[in-house]
């Protein structure tokens, strides 16, 4: 089965109007970017804060397109006979219709939401589902105001369940993804220090993410962290069914007898209402363990069988520069988690590498996070002293004043002045990884996007290949 979807579909769904063209006009995948556009493809035009999808519209219809979804009508010639749907605002419109095809399609909505361990979550989320139904999720990071109705576009092909992440750096944003997604199972992971250079305090980034709970039916799930006390003073405003989740709490899923194996991943006793079962990931550290619990929750309120969580967990791997272990044939140990940083994942990342066991020497490359506001010192010299109480025998920090008051935090807090490195970027660091790395450490690589240390992946991997 497939949502057939015309452009009187498509008209009704936005309330635009039919400017040229015929209603009975068949749709076919819808774009954005008319660098990839394939002949019979729909062109939605998006204006977006560095560019405008109206100055490509006519260019669309040259290639080929189906038809275009436009609010500017003088972007396309007057007299076309192409199929031309025009609305007042096409990112609304592109909103409208994927909440349509959202609830043509009958799929289950599994919605994710936290500071950190979005991605990671919706990976397991939906790994552990597809053990039972046809699972579909959305690519990367898709979770904004476009991306996410954009993913909800492929409902047209009708999975049992979809499994999207809600991402947000300013307040309403969760509420304008919900109202499109409307999720049957809502899940809050998390509330931390990201994006807080948008946000007063964290307490105001709990109160924005708190927007998940919004406009819930009865019937609707809820999946909370009993383990962070923002999450759970926020929740009695949710009008459905609460499952919480967490290490040693009272909760629905629990684990308890928490092993940290280092490199080799996290083991435990889960409790279910389902049942008990032995969970041994390689997934490293406690922040993994609270992503496994979270998409254990949601598969336990979806029938899925504790005998497969737990054979699918022991399956898992980290989605590409997220968290994951390379053992490189040049004798390095190398965590790449060059996707992203915030001050609470860093810190985890870090105490995952001051556990582990062995004689290596530990290694880090720590980018500048990003997005931080006035807080950025005050976080930066946190994970600075966390660093040296991580045992690390060399530090590189990479980016500006904010990445060098880290490595002197580092140095204040016990690691010698020679084992510490601030480079202002990444090329800079590729230079220094290669001067010091050698044959048996560990290395960690960890910072903001923009700072761009999958470079220095990239190059340690050649090195020691």
């Amino acid at each position: 089965m497939v949502v057939a979807l015309t452009a009187a579909d498509v008209v009704a769904a936005t309330g635009g109007r039919l400017a040229a063209g015929d209603e009975k006009t068949p749709i076919g995948r819808i774009s954005i970017d008319s660098r990839s556009l394939a002949a019979a493809d729909f062109f939605v035009a998006i204006q977006g804060e560095r560019f405008d999808g109206h100055a490509f519209a006519a260019e669309a219809l040259n290639l080929g397109a189906a038809g275009v979804l436009i609010s500017d009508p003088a972007s396309v010639p007057a007299d076309t006979s192409a199929l031309v749907i025009q609305v007042r605002d096409t990112t609304q419109a592109l909103q409208d219709l994927s909440r349509w095809i959202r609830r043509k399609s009958g799929s289950q909505v599994v919605a994710i939401t936290g500071s950190a361990g979005k991605t990671t979550t919706k990976e397991i989320c939906a790994e552990l589902l597809s053990t039972r139904y046809r699972v579909f999720r959305n690519k990367g990071n898709l979770n904004n105001h476009i991306g996410l109705p954009l993913s909800l576009l492929d409902l047209r092909e009708v999975p049992d369940v979809a499994v999207v992440e809600l991402g947000m750096n300013h307040p309403g944003e969760i509420r304008t993804l919900v109202g499109i997604a409307e999720p049957e199972v809502r899940v809050w992971t998390n509330v931390g220090d990201a994006h807080i250079g948008f946000f007063k305090s964290v307490d105001a980034i709990a109160d924005a993410k708190a927007e998940i709970l919004e406009s819930a039916r009865p019937e609707d799930v809820l999946v909370v962290n009993a383990n962070d006390g923002r999450v759970m003073s926020r929740i009695a405003s949710f009008k459905g069914r609460v499952v919480r989740f967490g290490t040693d709490v009272d909760g629905d899923v629990v684990a308890r007898n928490v092993k940290l194996r280092g490199l080799e991943g996290t083991s435990a006793t889960v409790r279910t209402p389902a049942g008990e079962f032995e969970l041994k990931s390689p997934l490293l550290g406690l922040g993994n363990l609270s992503n496994i619990l979270a998409a254990t929750a949601v598969a336990v309120t979806m029938n899925v069988p504790p005998a497969a969580i737990a054979e699918r967990a022991g399956s898992l791997r980290p989605s590409h520069h997220r968290g994951e272990l390379l053992r490189l044939p040049g004798g390095v140990t190398l965590v790449d988690d060059s996707y992203n940083s915030s001050p609470a994942a860093l810190q985890r990342a870090l105490e995952t590498i001051a556990a582990a066991n062995g004689s290596a020497r530990k290694v880090a490359v720590l980018g500048q996070m990003l997005e931080l506001g006035e807080h950025a010192r005050r976080l930066h010299e946190e994970c600075g002293r966390a660093a040296a109480r991580a045992g690390l025998d060399v530090l590189v920090a990479v980016g500006g004043d904010d990445a060098r008051e880290l490595a002197a935090a580092a140095i204040a807090g016990g690691m010698p002045s020679g084992a510490v490195f601030h480079v202002p970027g990444k090329t800079q660091a590729v230079d220094v990884a290669l001067q010091r790395v050698r044959p048996g450490d560990l290395v960690l690589v960890k910072g903001s996007r923009g700072i761009g240390l999958d470079l220095v992946v990239d190059r340690l991997r050649a090195e020691f290949a």
